[in-house]
């Protein structure tokens, strides 16, 4: 009874302008320690299970869709991803680390401007959908991005008592909502999918879903519902956090989709499907750090700056170090065991995805090294270094990728891919040293287990890595 009274009394406090900061000091979750066990729990567990619906759901299309179709959606990805990177502002981390973060004024004027720019994205994706269609070669691009882009609108309006619950750490009910409406766009997608037999049954079964979770985010997120509202002072703190975010994710764009605009150019759309189940099974275990990492590193960094104190540098420490093993130990267990996955899961038209499986999940260790780091910035304010990064990564990966692929065929560009972020490994050590956020011990920890996890992936799944060279046309 006391537990169930505790949880109401944080969603009334929720409820009201404020009253989310005073929650955090009465609610169970008001000790950093019970809110981060909680709060990682449960991302990871609403993201795993997300993940769990979507390779349902991807196993399941796979059967009643063809290979095309899957390659089709992923150039669609690029190009919607690509929009809504090129002009993110960053809302929710301005909400999460701003003094204003429960001041419904500054949510309100930061709801305005979200949907006003997602408006703009669908514009965008229809203005993009024919010049899409001619660089891919792929008519249907053409047709198929206006209807995709259209789920922005919708996205455009989710209110943000998505960004205040994740502040504060509050995301029970933020996660069953995000698993509900996910698993209820696949089953529509399905349903579609079994109607059509076409690949039109993706992208409207991705706008069914951004309905779908606007209305549950919207009925059951606790707190007042936003109002149109343009405040000057709250648009002046968004803007000028946001810029770097801007730039920032700009450069995101080419770290999340280089490899599938490169690879667009140099594989049939056959292979680019079969490319991306890969993928989407490779990168799982990242999907979820990236999840735990953005909810729950920035407001633990906020709260326990690491430079300020050596109490906070120890707390952040072993909550950095846990999680990276369990992270490593995750994407090698997919490397070694991806081959079987998908000769387990999938049918013979996608057999070559096994060593796709292997060689994107090694090629991503590097990277998960340091991605703890940005959240140390992004606490600090510092979203100006964090675009620096970021731009140093998307520099070398989408280069040394291309250069990869030119002269080496796909084993080329994996290698290019993880040299990238091993260089890049530079300017995150630059990042967390100038918040006293570096932690050598773990760095180092983390690059052996990596290496001794490739080593013993390399040696198991050699030939499968080897044929990939036949991948190519």
């Amino acid at each position: 009874m006391r537990r169930a009274f505790d949880k109401a009394a944080g969603a009334r406090a929720l409820s009201t302008p404020g009253g989310a900061a005073r929650a955090t000091g009465s609610a169970p979750f008001g000790r950093v320690a019970d809110r981060i066990a909680s709060g990682t729990l449960l991302t990871i567990g609403g993201y795993f299970g997300s993940q769990m619906v979507r390779l349902i759901g991807n196993l399941v299309l796979s059967r009643i869709l063809f290979p095309e179709a899957f390659g089709l959606m992923t150039l669609v990805t690029v190009v919607f991803v690509g929009v809504a990177m090129f002009s993110d502002i960053g809302i929710a981390p301005s909400i999460q680390q701003s003094k204003r973060g429960d001041d419904q004024d500054f949510l309100d004027t930061a709801w305005t401007i979200q949907v006003i720019r997602n408006v703009l994205l669908w514009i965008a994706c229809c203005i993009l959908s024919w010049p899409a269609a001619l660089f891919f070669g792929e008519p249907m691009l053409a047709q198929l991005l206006p209807v995709a882009g259209f789920a922005f609108v919708f996205l455009g309006f989710l209110p943000t008592r998505t960004h205040t619950a994740a502040r504060h750490l509050l995301i029970g009910r933020l996660t069953v909502i995000e698993l509900l409406s996910h698993a209820l766009g696949l089953v529509a997608m399905v349903i579609l999918a079994l109607i059509t037999r076409s690949v039109w049954a993706l992208p409207i079964g991705n706008v069914i879903g951004s309905l779908i979770k606007l209305i549950l985010m919207d009925r059951y997120l606790p707190g007042p519902r936003n109002r149109f509202r343009w405040e000057k002072e709250a648009r002046h703190e968004l803007v000028r956090f946001g810029k770097w975010i801007f730039l920032s994710t700009a450069f995101n764009f080419l770290l999340s989709q280089s490899d599938k605009i490169i690879l667009g150019k140099f594989l049939t759309i056959e292979g680019i499907g079969i490319y991306n189940v890969g993928f989407f099974i490779a990168t799982a275990p990242m999907a979820i750090a990236i999840a735990v990492n953005g909810r729950l590193m920035l407001p633990l960094c906020r709260d326990h700056p690491p430079g300020k104190d050596p109490a906070d540098f120890a707390l952040v420490r072993r909550i950095r170090m846990r999680f990276s093993v369990v992270v490593a130990a995750s994407q090698i267990a997919l490397a070694l065991l991806g081959v079987a996955i998908i000769d387990i899961l999938y049918d013979d038209r996608f057999l070559a995805s096994g060593g796709v499986v292997v060689a994107v999940a090694l090629m991503n260790l590097p990277y998960l090294i340091g991605i703890t780091y940005e959240a140390v910035a992004f606490a600090a304010g510092d979203s100006r270094a964090v675009f620096f990064l970021n731009f140093t990564r998307a520099v070398l990966q989408t280069g040394l990728f291309l250069l990869g692929i030119t002269y080496w065929g796909l084993e080329g560009a994996f290698l290019g891919f993880a040299l990238a972020h091993v260089l890049a490994h530079g300017v995150v050590i630059h990042l967390a040293r100038k918040h006293g956020g570096w932690d050598p011990l773990h760095d180092a920890a983390m690059a052996l287990i990596s290496l001794a996890g490739a080593a013993l992936a390399l040696w198991l799944h050699g030939a499968e890595l080897s044929a990939l060279a036949g991948f190519l046309p």
